[in-house]
């Protein structure tokens, strides 16, 4: 009896440490996520001018890749820093 009474004694006193404070830090952007998007295509020059579907179809590429990325970027950015906020308002 004696022993079972040291053992819970030492067990009491050696969890009562002081809680340590950890510090979390709030994981950086993977390089992926930092890419630029693709280039624009540009309009190739024909010694007889360019025909205008060319150009047309040229324009409507560019619009899509640019919105799509604009799109990607911005909604990820923005996920990023609500994340980032929240992640440093807990303490």
């Amino acid at each position: 009896m004696k022993y079972v009474l040291l053992g819970f004694a030492l067990l009491m006193t050696a969890c009562s440490t002081p809680p340590v404070p950890v510090k979390r830090n709030f994981p950086n952007a993977p390089a992926i996520l930092l890419e630029k998007c693709e280039s624009l295509l540009k309009v190739e020059n024909h010694p007889n001018g360019v025909a205008i579907t060319e150009l047309l179809k040229t324009v409507v590429t560019n619009y899509a890749l640019y919105y799509e990325c604009s799109a990607k970027v911005d909604g990820w950015q923005d996920w990023y820093k609500d994340q980032k906020k929240i992640h440093e308002s807990v303490k």
